[in-house]
C-alpha cells in the first residue's frame, strides 16, 4: 500500500488528519506539487485527473478522491467511527460532510485558485472576479454554521467526524485564500480552536 501525498494541499491533508485520528500509518510517496510533480507519470498513470491524494493498494487497486480513501480506511478499521454510527448518525455525518465540502471548502478553494498569483499557471484561465465572488459564499455559510454550533460541540453532532476534518482544512485554507473569519462568529471560532488543538490537526 502506498499513499501519494501532496503536502499541505487541502485534500491530501484531509486524508492525513483522518489517518492520524484512526492511528493508521501508511507508507507515503511525497509529491512536490509546487514542482508540478502531480502532473508527472507516477501520478498521471494512476489518476488521469492528476490530482492528489492517490492510494494504491497492495493488489494494484487505485483509489482517488480524499473521501473515498477515508471511507476505505473506515471500513477496514471502524474505530473510532468517523463517518457516524447507526442509520441516523451516518446520514447526519454524510449530510454535513457534503455541506462542508460544497459550501465551504469549494468556495474557499475557488477564491484561492482564481486570485492567488501562485495559481496562475494552474488555473487556466484564472478568473479573479469568480474568485472574489466565492469569498462571500464562504462567509455566508459560516454564519449558518455558527448558529448550528450553538447547540453542539462538533459539526455533525456530539462526536468528532470527517465533517470536522473537512471543516478544519477549509477554515485553515481561508488564510492563503485571503478570507477572514468574522470575529462575531464565536461558535465557529470556538469549534475551530478545539479541533485545531487535536494532535491529528498537525498531520
Amino acid at each position: 500500500m502506498k499513499l501519494f501525498d501532496g503536502g499541505r494541499a487541502p485534500n491530501p491533508r484531509r486524508v492525513r488528519v483522518f489517518l492520524a485520528e484512526k492511528g493508521i500509518e501508511v507508507p507515503v510517496a511525497p509529491v512536490d506539487m509546487a514542482a508540478m510533480e502531480h502532473r508527472g507519470p507516477d501520478v498521471s498513470s494512476r489518476n488521469p485527473l492528476q490530482r492528489l491524494p492517490v492510494l494504491e493498494l497492495d493488489d494494484g487497486t487505485v483509489l482517488c478522491e480524499s473521501i473515498a480513501i477515508c471511507r476505505y480506511f473506515e471500513e477496514i478499521q471502524p474505530e473510532p467511527a468517523l463517518f457516524g454510527r447507526g442509520a441516523v448518525g451516518k446520514a447526519l455525518v454524510e449530510m454535513w460532510q457534503r455541506r462542508m465540502e460544497l459550501n465551504l471548502l469549494f468556495p474557499v478553494a475557488q477564491a484561492f485558485r482564481h486570485i492567488h498569483p501562485a495559481m496562475k499557471g494552474w488555473e487556466v484561465p484564472q478568473v479573479p472576479d469568480w474568485g472574489e465572488a466565492n469569498k462571500p459564499k464562504a462567509i455566508e455559510f459560516l454564519r449558518l454554521l455558527d448558529k448550528e454550533l450553538r447547540e453542539r460541540e462538533f459539526i455533525a453532532g456530539d462526536d468528532y467526524s470527517v465533517a470536522d476534518i473537512t471543516g478544519l482544512v477549509a477554515l485553515d485554507f481561508m488564510k492563503p485564500a485571503r478570507i477572514a473569519v468574522p470575529e462575531e462568529l464565536a461558535n465557529v471560532l470556538r469549534w475551530h480552536r478545539a479541533i485545531a488543538a487535536r494532535p491529528s490537526a498537525a498531520a
